[in-house]
């Protein structure tokens, strides 16, 4: 016994034996008499306290909390009561079956309660001890396992190329061609083409909110190409040329910054962007679309590539995002201006001659559906069309522009045979000397996720493109897509794409293509 226990037990062993002692005429005092002095009549004493006190706790310890007939669900210590007799065993009641949680605990009562949680926790203790060492000798693997990932995160730390910064890659493979339809269509068609496009994100946070973004990029599609040609209608997202020098002059591969922008929050709604490289469609709080094939140009701009015309160059933006909880739908609102021309000598960031966009968004954007209404306006110089037919020519003279667009999307809850679908509609109004015309599109895409596997995806999309002029016919364009995502971090994704009619070819073919794009990222 150690000594707290004898402390405690002491004064109730004292009580039982006091009239013994106090009546040496009865046996029990002749028998006390006998013993080895004052020290044996205490262990004498303590012992038949010690067998007292295990019987009471015998005879009215309880397994449940619901044995006490005086204790009720509704009572406000009832869930702790139940962890110390269901959990621990450490609560006894009294022999009459109740527990007496309103009644004041003397000092022995909470001696004897103190000590049943203690010897309980005494034996928890020695049980882990016991597991311990059993499995000592995995512990001591895993051990140096820890020690080994702790060293290797401190070599990593030491020579790690940044503490701010965070490198993201994308790389695109394309091989892919469009027939030459008897020397009818422009460019280099009726040929298979395989070239490539890397783009290197490095995305720097110095706070944990903001972003200052640095793009390199580079690529060997030739301004040829009916995959990057400006006036073609097989436009692709991923297609560009880097070349260097005034005109593409100076050769292919030539690795480019063609993102360089600072974004912050400013409170908890607005979000800020400035930089001498952003694009228009990237600073806005949301393009309304849910169809993401990545391939032809024309089906990422939400029907409208008069107002979603990717516009890149000198600006700055604001987006404002409705401050809810998350996962809520919530309101939003755009506005950038971007200069693509801004910094050549001659043709300022403000100056009109400076290829000027101006771009709007109001939207609503809910937990698997979204829709926004915007406008664009352009000056001399900016990407969108014109009375010649072409699809993605830039204005001349002292042309502008007026765009519209109204677009939206719906994405079912749960993967399987039901699409996301993604509908738009602009209209585009060309003011100025030339022969400037009024022209409209649309695009409705379907899209499957998860499509036969985890990961997948397959599309379909058809639209109008943008066209002007008087007689001139609105091609129709369609695009068919499946992408095998091999990893999670490669995917190949077959396209083949339809356009009839086509009144900004040779012939007003009706004409085809299809390419083959495997993306890697990392």
């Amino acid at each position: 016994m150690n000594p707290f226990q004898r402390m405690l037990l002491a004064p109730a062993a004292l009580g039982l034996v006091l009239p013994a002692v106090i009546a040496p005429e009865t046996a029990a005092a002749g028998e006390l008499a006998s013993l080895n002095g004052r020290e044996a009549i205490n262990d004498y004493m303590e012992q038949q306290e010690i067998d007292e006190l295990k019987a009471w706790r015998s005879k009215n310890q309880v397994t449940s909390v619901n044995q006490f007939s005086d204790i009720r669900p509704t009572d406000w210590a009832y869930q702790a009561l139940s962890n110390l007799v269901e959990k621990y065993g450490c609560v006894a009641g009294y022999p009459n079956g109740t527990y007496k949680g309103g009644q004041a605990m003397t000092r022995y009562e909470a001696a004897a309660l103190l000590n049943a949680c203690l010897d309980r926790v005494t034996e928890v203790t020695d049980e882990l001890q016991r597991l311990m060492d059993e499995f000592q000798k995995e512990l001591t693997v895993l051990k140096g396992r820890v020690d080994g990932l702790e060293a290797k995160v401190g070599e990593l730390e030491a020579t790690q190329f940044s503490t701010t910064t965070k490198l993201k890659g994308e790389v695109n493979f394309i091989l892919g061609g469009v027939p030459d339809y008897d020397g009818k269509t422009t460019g280099n068609q009726d040929r298979t083409t395989f070239n490539y496009d890397l783009r290197l994100n490095l995305d720097t946070s110095f706070t944990g909110k903001d972003l200052l973004k640095t793009r390199l990029r580079a690529a060997n599609f030739t301004a040829a190409s009916p995959f990057n040609d400006g006036n073609s209608l097989f436009k692709l997202d991923k297609a560009s040329s880097t070349n260097a020098g005034t005109g593409g002059a100076g050769g292919l591969d030539t690795i480019i910054i063609d993102r360089l922008f600072y974004q912050f929050p400013v409170g908890k709604e607005f979000t800020l962007t400035a930089g001498a490289l952003v694009r228009n469609t990237e600073i806005l709080a949301f393009v309304p679309s849910a169809y993401r094939s990545q391939l032809l140009d024309f089906f990422t701009t939400a029907g409208s590539p008069g107002v979603y015309n990717k516009a890149t160059g000198q600006g700055f933006g604001a987006v404002w995002k409705q401050n809810v909880a998350k996962g809520k739908g919530f309101w939003n609102a755009s506005l950038n201006f971007i200069a693509q021309d801004g910094e050549i000598s001659n043709e300022g960031i403000f100056d009109s001659d400076g290829s000027l966009n101006t771009t709007a968004q109001i939207g609503y954007k809910g937990s698997n559906w979204g829709a926004a209404v915007a406008y664009r306006n352009g000056t001399f110089g900016t990407r969108t069309i014109n009375a010649n037919g072409s699809a993605y020519s830039s204005l001349s003279g002292n042309q502008t522009s007026n765009s519209f667009s109204v677009a939206g999307y719906w994405q079912p809850l749960d993967t399987g045979i039901i699409p996301s679908i993604s509908v738009g509609y602009g209209f585009t109004d060309i003011s100025g000397t030339g022969s400037a015309a009024n022209s409209d599109s649309w695009s409705v895409g379907l899209q499957w996720d998860d499509a036969f596997a985890k990961g997948n995806a397959a599309g379909i999309a058809i639209g109008q493109n943008p066209s002007a002029g008087t007689g001139v016919d609105d091609p129709l364009s369609l695009e068919l897509f499946y992408k095998f995502q091999v990893t999670d971090n490669i995917s190949i994704t077959p396209g083949i794409f339809y356009i009839t009619d086509s009144s900004n070819q040779v012939g007003n073919q009706d004409l085809w293509g299809g390419v083959i794009q495997t993306q890697f990222r990392f």
